[in-house]
């Protein structure tokens, strides 16, 4: 595996120097350097430090890991490959992303999942370990996108998901690891136990979750799972189709 340090190194000359080496690269000492991996195709990055703002945006099929935290739009517009975070995530993770996988191992920020899409056999998958801030899955237009809620830590229990999920969805579907009793949800959705079927969509994705972070595949199926879709295609259609 090529090396490189990324101390006193600006997110350009970085940006270059990993294109130009190709392959399976380690990138030590991030420290906010933005646009990390942007459009990459064939290559695997282990990342060990905070990357910046947008790692991964409109990545095509590489391999991202991060052995931390990340901060806000990972996975901006993406179109194949996958993310791995082994910390949190800041806010629009996953912002448009229309196809590969994010894989969080803690916390999201706001507006985790806003405008996902998906089209035709290209599927976007989010699956957030911890807890997600408000606005989760904000105008989410295909793909899926799920929180686990794992990490209680002996505090005040709290929802796994904060204030107006789903506002705007016309797509997709969003699976809980919940009950879902302390949750408001807008009217344009349907929140609903998941069915056999459901999980059977979701336990492809939460199986290599599970493998990516070393964790029990089974005991994270062990739970009820609220699934959550919209009422109608487009919710807001009344407002610019003239009668």
């Amino acid at each position: 595996m090529k090396e490189i340090d990324a101390n006193q190194v600006n997110y350009l000359e970085l940006g270059q120097t990993i294109r130009s080496l190709g392959g399976e690269v380690a990138v030590r000492n991030c420290l906010g350097h933005r646009f990390i991996g942007a459009g990459l195709r064939d290559m695997t990055l282990q990342l060990y430090g905070i990357p910046g703002n947008a790692l991964g945006a409109y990545l095509d099929g590489a391999k991202i890991v991060v052995h931390g935290n990340a901060q806000d739009a990972v996975g901006d517009t993406m179109n194949a490959g996958r993310i791995v975070i082994h910390g949190d995530i800041g806010d629009t993770a996953g912002y448009a992303m229309r196809g590969g996988e994010i894989f969080v191992r803690g916390d999201a920020g706001y507006r985790a999942g806003i405008h996902m899409k998906e089209y035709q056999e290209h599927i976007p998958v989010m699956i957030i370990g911890g807890r997600a801030g408000s606005f989760l899955g904000e105008y989410q237009a295909g793909g899926i996108l799920v929180v686990l809620g794992l990490h209680d830590g002996g505090e005040e229990k709290r929802p796994i998901v904060s204030n107006y999920p789903c506002t705007g969805m016309h797509g997709g579907r969003l699976f809980l690891r919940s009950a879902c009793e302390d949750i408001l949800f807008p009217d344009q959705v349907t929140p609903r136990p998941a069915t056999a079927e459901d999980l059977a969509v979701l336990a492809p994705y939460l199986r290599s979750y599970a493998r990516e972070f070393g964790l029990d595949f089974d005991a994270l199926m062990d739970a009820p799972y609220t699934v959550v879709t919209p009422g109608s295609k487009n919710p807001y259609q009344q407002m610019y189709v003239a009668n």
